[in-house]
C-alpha cells in the first residue's frame, strides 16, 4: 500500500510540474511594406516587395509549429499573416489593436505558440503588456524586420527582439 501511495505522489508531483511550467510563446511581427501612394487610405495593399517579404516571414518561421496566428483586421496585416497561416494549416484570427493582450487573449492562448501580427505603433507595446514592463519603444516605420520573441509560463515572463534584414 505504501509503494502505491508514494507512486501517486511522484506521479502527481510531475504532473504539478508540467502543469506550472506550461509556456506560451508569442512570435510578433509588424506587418510588411505597405502602399504608400494615398495617405487617406486607412486599409492599404502590401506593395509587391511586402508581399514577398511576408513570404520570408514564413520561410524564417517555417520551423515553429504554430497554434494559433493573430491579426488585426486590416488588408496589410492579413496579407503578412497568411502564408505562415497557411503553412501551418490555420485561419487568421483577428484581435482589436486597442485591445492589446487582455484577459481573453491570454487566456485563449495559453499554453500555445502564437504568431501575432500588427502595426509599428501597436506590435511593441502589445510585447509591453505580455510582460508586463515598458521594454520596447515604437517601431519606425521604415522597419519591417523585428521579431520579438515571448515565452510566459507560471514562474517567469522574458523577450527577445531579433532584426530579420531579408
Amino acid at each position: 500500500m505504501k509503494k502505491i501511495i508514494l507512486t501517486l505522489v511522484i506521479i502527481l508531483g510531475v504532473q504539478s510540474i508540467f502543469a506550472q511550467s506550461e509556456t506560451t510563446t508569442y512570435y510578433l511581427i509588424r506587418h510588411t511594406d505597405k502602399v504608400l501612394q494615398n495617405k487617406s487610405d486607412r486599409d492599404p495593399d502590401l506593395t509587391k516587395k511586402g508581399y514577398l517579404r511576408a513570404q520570408k516571414w514564413a520561410e524564417v518561421l517555417s520551423d515553429v509549429k504554430f497554434d494559433m496566428v493573430y491579426s488585426t483586421n486590416y488588408k496589410r496585416t492579413v496579407e503578412t499573416a497568411k502564408p505562415t497561416a497557411k503553412a501551418n494549416d490555420l485561419r487568421i484570427n483577428f484581435y482589436n489593436p486597442k485591445k492589446l493582450f487582455d484577459k481573453d487573449f491570454e487566456k485563449t492562448t495559453r499554453g500555445k505558440t502564437v504568431l501575432v501580427v500588427g502595426h509599428s505603433n501597436t506590435t511593441p507595446f502589445f510585447v509591453n503588456n505580455i510582460i508586463g514592463e515598458s521594454k520596447y519603444q515604437e517601431i519606425d516605420e521604415s522597419n519591417y524586420t523585428n521579431l520579438y520573441i515571448v515565452h510566459v509560463n507560471k514562474n517567469s515572463k522574458n523577450s527577445t527582439l531579433l532584426h530579420i534584414d531579408f
